[in-house]
């Protein structure tokens, strides 16, 4: 008498044998893309064994098999090999000749499937050159290039943690594999880095930092570190002057218009009287962008209950005439 479980058996083989006669099967990969040099398997769905079947790529045969027993053609001796029980292709040492339409092929039972496996070479040996490494802001542009070994390479363009997109300043060409700067500023110094990679690899370049001269600009001129105007007779007074410059800004003392023999960051007025009010001014230079840049602050000396305030925006008309006078002919910043 035949059982439930006997009948479920028959049920699933009988319906096996249906699927594979039908050639409903499909081939599952590894991996796909594959990497030159790795082992790829091609795995057939369901698994179930033949009595004999081929392999091949595209027209070429790869092996065939009759039972347990397996033949291997010449071209692939040594990388190919057959599961008999599951059908399953093992391919090694992959190499890009290796790509294309796979198909395994039976007849007892009618069975055919077929992949399209892609192969390719890992990213390596990415390098980064440019035209130069020394620029001057709003001057100068750069190009720089990536190269790279591999298949199918993307390239992308980093400077620090931040993306490089194309824009107005920014031009990115020839597969996004050269970057033009035009008008380059400081914030272009980098570290820049080309990041190249395809499906299954990456790999980034050395990263390379640029030296940008820029400046001088925002200058600030302060009084005993604070921005403040309005000072005790008789106290110490040193006002500082600061600006934005690579390299550092040559720095120019004046008052009143007329130019002090004190250079450097820092004025230091000791003991400080009514005589010592006025016009304050901080000339900035810089030696390779040739660029100069002023401030002016009015300084206030007096007793607690004099001391006030001067209207800022009357100081550079208060000091245009002299600096005018002094420097006559030079180049200022923004």
């Amino acid at each position: 008498m035949e059982t439930t479980g006997g009948r479920t058996s028959i049920f699933l083989l009988l319906l096996m044998q249906a699927t594979l006669a039908s050639g409903v099967a499909e081939v599952k990969p590894s991996s796909n893309p594959v990497l030159v040099g790795q082992t790829l398997v091609l795995a057939v769905s369901p698994a179930t064994a033949v009595t004999s079947g081929t392999w091949s790529l595209g027209t070429t045969a790869i092996l065939n098999w009759l039972g347990s027993q397996a033949a291997v053609f010449p071209s692939y001796t040594g990388r190919a090999s057959v599961d008999t029980a599951t059908n399953a292709l093992t391919l090694r040492s992959i190499t890009l000749a290796d790509a294309g339409v796979y198909t395994v092929k039976s007849t007892d039972p009618a069975l055919t499937a077929s992949i399209t496996i892609t192969v390719l070479e890992a990213i390596s040996n990415v390098e980064l050159k440019t035209n130069d490494t020394v620029f001057v802001e709003f001057r100068d542009s750069a190009v720089f290039t990536c190269s790279a070994k591999g298949s199918s390479p993307s390239f992308l363009w980093m400077n620090g943690s931040s993306v490089v997109n194309a824009g107005n300043w920014v031009q990115i060409g020839a597969g996004d594999s050269n970057l033009t700067i035009l008008n380059m500023t400081r914030y272009d110094q980098g570290p820049l880095t080309c990041n190249v990679s395809n499906a299954v690899s990456s790999e980034i370049s050395q990263s390379l930092n640029l030296t940008i001269y820029y400046g001088p600009d925002h200058m600030e001129l302060r009084g005993n570190g604070q921005n403040i105007s309005d000072f005790l007779l008789g106290s110490d007074l040193n006002v500082s002057c600061s600006a934005q410059s690579n390299p550092r800004a040559q720095l120019q003392w004046a008052f009143q218009g007329d130019r002090l023999n004190t250079t450097g960051p820092d004025l230091k007025l000791y003991s400080v009287s009514e005589k010592d009010s006025g016009l304050y001014s901080c000339l900035a230079y810089n030696t390779v962008t040739q660029l100069y840049s002023n401030i002016t602050k009015y300084i206030n000396i007096a007793s607690g209950s004099e001391q006030r305030g001067v209207t800022v925006w009357l100081l550079p008309f208060l000091s245009m005439s002299a600096f005018l006078s002094m420097f006559s002919g030079k180049s200022y910043a923004n």
